[in-house]
Protein backbone atom coordinates (compact mmCIF):
# COMPACT_ATOMS: atom_id res chain seq x y z
CA UNK A 1 0.00 0.00 0.00
CA UNK A 2 1.25 3.51 -1.02
CA UNK A 3 0.04 6.07 1.32
CA UNK A 4 0.14 10.00 0.51
CA UNK A 5 -2.31 12.95 1.00
CA UNK A 6 -3.50 13.74 -2.43
CA UNK A 7 -5.66 17.52 -2.26
CA UNK A 8 -5.92 17.46 1.60
CA UNK A 9 -6.81 13.92 1.48
CA UNK A 10 -5.45 10.80 2.90
CA UNK A 11 -5.40 7.87 -0.07
CA UNK A 12 -3.98 4.59 -0.34
CA UNK A 13 -3.15 2.76 -3.27
CA UNK A 14 -3.36 -1.03 -3.75
CA UNK A 15 -0.62 -1.02 -6.85
CA UNK A 16 2.53 -1.38 -7.91
CA UNK A 17 4.38 0.74 -6.05
CA UNK A 18 6.71 1.21 -9.37
CA UNK A 19 4.02 2.73 -11.19
CA UNK A 20 4.07 6.11 -11.84
CA UNK A 21 2.12 8.83 -9.50
CA UNK A 22 0.63 9.94 -12.96
CA UNK A 23 -1.78 6.97 -13.64
CA UNK A 24 -2.55 6.23 -10.09
CA UNK A 25 -4.07 10.22 -10.26
CA UNK A 26 -5.26 9.92 -13.83
CA UNK A 27 -6.58 6.25 -13.27
CA UNK A 28 -7.33 5.51 -9.59
CA UNK A 29 -8.80 8.79 -8.63
CA UNK A 30 -10.30 10.56 -12.04
CA UNK A 31 -7.84 13.44 -11.56
CA UNK A 32 -7.61 14.13 -14.52
CA UNK A 33 -6.05 17.64 -14.76
CA UNK A 34 -3.06 16.08 -14.66
CA UNK A 35 -2.83 15.72 -18.50
CA UNK A 36 -0.90 12.37 -19.44
CA UNK A 37 2.25 12.92 -21.22
CA UNK A 38 4.82 11.18 -23.23
CA UNK A 39 7.08 9.60 -19.90
CA UNK A 40 9.02 13.21 -19.51
CA UNK A 41 9.14 14.19 -23.37
CA UNK A 42 6.09 16.70 -23.11
CA UNK A 43 7.52 19.37 -20.85
CA UNK A 44 5.29 19.28 -18.14
CA UNK A 45 2.04 18.62 -18.87
CA UNK A 46 1.79 16.36 -16.14
CA UNK A 47 2.84 18.32 -13.48
CA UNK A 48 1.63 18.55 -9.64
CA UNK A 49 2.84 19.58 -6.12
CA UNK A 50 4.83 17.63 -4.05
CA UNK A 51 5.52 18.82 -0.66
CA UNK A 52 4.96 22.66 -2.42
CA UNK A 53 7.23 21.44 -4.94
CA UNK A 54 6.67 21.11 -9.05
CA UNK A 55 7.64 17.79 -10.29
CA UNK A 56 6.90 15.60 -13.17
CA UNK A 57 4.14 13.20 -12.14
CA UNK A 58 4.98 10.80 -14.60
CA UNK A 59 8.78 10.44 -13.37
CA UNK A 60 7.83 10.09 -9.88
CA UNK A 61 7.19 6.35 -9.01
CA UNK A 62 4.34 5.64 -5.97
CA UNK A 63 6.82 4.17 -3.92
CA UNK A 64 8.59 8.03 -3.78
CA UNK A 65 5.58 9.72 -3.02
CA UNK A 66 4.70 7.44 -0.06
CA UNK A 67 4.21 9.60 2.89
CA UNK A 68 4.02 12.87 0.68
CA UNK A 69 1.80 16.03 -0.15
CA UNK A 70 0.42 15.76 -3.48
CA UNK A 71 -1.83 18.79 -4.82
CA UNK A 72 -3.25 18.59 -8.55
CA UNK A 73 -5.01 21.09 -10.38
CA UNK A 74 -7.98 19.86 -9.47
CA UNK A 75 -7.10 20.81 -5.49
CA UNK A 76 -5.32 23.87 -6.18
CA UNK A 77 -8.32 25.59 -5.87
CA UNK A 78 -11.67 24.64 -6.76
CA UNK A 79 -13.60 27.41 -7.18
CA UNK A 80 -10.14 28.78 -9.55
CA UNK A 81 -9.39 31.74 -7.21
CA UNK A 82 -5.86 31.16 -6.75
CA UNK A 83 -3.75 33.91 -8.05
CA UNK A 84 -2.43 32.25 -11.04
CA UNK A 85 -6.17 30.72 -12.11
CA UNK A 86 -6.91 34.23 -12.38
CA UNK A 87 -4.47 35.81 -13.54
CA UNK A 88 -3.99 33.13 -16.80
CA UNK A 89 -7.31 33.98 -17.52
CA UNK A 90 -7.39 37.87 -17.19
CA UNK A 91 -4.53 37.81 -19.18
CA UNK A 92 -5.52 36.05 -21.90
CA UNK A 93 -2.63 33.14 -21.44
CA UNK A 94 -4.91 30.19 -22.32
CA UNK A 95 -5.44 28.31 -25.57
CA UNK A 96 -6.09 24.87 -26.29
CA UNK A 97 -6.12 23.88 -22.57
CA UNK A 98 -4.01 20.95 -22.88
CA UNK A 99 -0.68 21.95 -21.19
CA UNK A 100 -2.56 24.66 -18.67
CA UNK A 101 -2.45 22.42 -15.69
CA UNK A 102 0.84 22.12 -15.44
CA UNK A 103 1.61 25.63 -16.17
CA UNK A 104 -0.12 26.40 -13.39
CA UNK A 105 0.80 24.20 -11.28
CA UNK A 106 4.51 25.30 -12.15
CA UNK A 107 3.84 28.67 -11.76
CA UNK A 108 1.77 28.24 -8.37
CA UNK A 109 4.99 26.84 -6.91
CA UNK A 110 7.20 29.90 -8.12
CA UNK A 111 4.53 32.28 -6.89
CA UNK A 112 4.65 30.56 -3.43
CA UNK A 113 8.70 30.62 -3.54
CA UNK A 114 9.14 33.82 -4.92
CA UNK A 115 6.17 36.29 -5.45
CA UNK A 116 8.28 38.84 -7.71
CA UNK A 117 10.15 36.77 -9.85
CA UNK A 118 11.97 38.14 -12.89
CA UNK A 119 11.18 37.47 -16.48
CA UNK A 120 13.83 35.16 -16.76
CA UNK A 121 13.00 32.83 -13.19
CA UNK A 122 9.73 32.66 -14.74
CA UNK A 123 10.71 31.26 -17.88
CA UNK A 124 13.10 28.73 -16.06
CA UNK A 125 10.79 27.68 -13.58
CA UNK A 126 8.16 26.61 -16.20
CA UNK A 127 9.40 23.77 -18.40
CA UNK A 128 6.29 23.51 -19.79
CA UNK A 129 5.83 23.13 -23.51
CA UNK A 130 2.91 25.22 -24.99
CA UNK A 131 2.60 24.78 -28.92
CA UNK A 132 0.01 27.30 -29.10
CA UNK A 133 2.23 30.28 -28.15
CA UNK A 134 1.26 31.88 -24.93
CA UNK A 135 4.56 32.52 -23.83
CA UNK A 136 4.54 36.55 -24.06
CA UNK A 137 0.62 36.51 -22.45
CA UNK A 138 2.40 33.91 -20.21
CA UNK A 139 5.00 35.85 -18.43
CA UNK A 140 2.89 38.37 -17.66
CA UNK A 141 -0.09 36.04 -16.15
CA UNK A 142 2.88 35.03 -13.71
CA UNK A 143 3.76 38.37 -12.91
CA UNK A 144 0.30 39.67 -12.22
CA UNK A 145 -0.75 36.76 -9.92
CA UNK A 146 2.84 37.41 -7.69
CA UNK A 147 1.11 40.84 -7.38
CA UNK A 148 -2.51 39.30 -6.86
CA UNK A 149 -0.63 36.62 -4.40
CA UNK A 150 1.29 40.09 -2.56
CA UNK A 151 -2.47 41.88 -2.44
CA UNK A 152 -0.93 44.80 -4.38
CA UNK A 153 -3.55 44.35 -7.23
CA UNK A 154 -6.70 42.68 -7.43
CA UNK A 155 -8.83 40.32 -10.53
CA UNK A 156 -12.24 40.06 -10.96
CA UNK A 157 -12.90 36.59 -10.84
CA UNK A 158 -12.89 33.86 -13.27
CA UNK A 159 -16.30 32.00 -13.53
CA UNK A 160 -17.07 29.09 -11.21
CA UNK A 161 -16.33 25.80 -12.69
CA UNK A 162 -20.04 25.09 -14.07
CA UNK A 163 -20.40 21.34 -12.00
CA UNK A 164 -19.78 21.10 -7.90
CA UNK A 165 -17.03 18.39 -7.28
CA UNK A 166 -20.13 16.09 -5.75
CA UNK A 167 -22.56 16.46 -8.79
CA UNK A 168 -19.39 15.40 -11.62
CA UNK A 169 -18.39 12.50 -9.22
CA UNK A 170 -22.12 10.94 -9.44
CA UNK A 171 -21.53 11.27 -13.09
CA UNK A 172 -18.50 9.04 -13.03
CA UNK A 173 -19.35 5.26 -12.70
CA UNK A 174 -16.09 4.73 -11.03
CA UNK A 175 -16.11 6.62 -7.99
CA UNK A 176 -19.40 5.06 -7.27
CA UNK A 177 -19.49 2.37 -3.97
CA UNK A 178 -20.41 -1.06 -4.80
CA UNK A 179 -23.85 -1.17 -3.41
CA UNK A 180 -24.93 1.92 -5.45
CA UNK A 181 -23.74 0.82 -8.67
CA UNK A 182 -25.87 -2.88 -7.70
CA UNK A 183 -28.75 -0.09 -7.22
CA UNK A 184 -28.22 1.33 -10.71
CA UNK A 185 -28.80 -2.24 -12.34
Amino acid sequence: MSRMTVNERPVEFDLDPRMPLLYALREAMNLTGTKACGGGECGGACMVLVDGVALRSCKITLAEAEGRIITTIEGLSRDRSHPVQQAMVAQQAIQCGYCTPGIVIAAAALIQRNPSPSREEIEGAIPNMCRCGVYPRLVSAVEQAGRVAQRQERISAAPAPGISAEDAAKAVPALRAPSEMDDAR
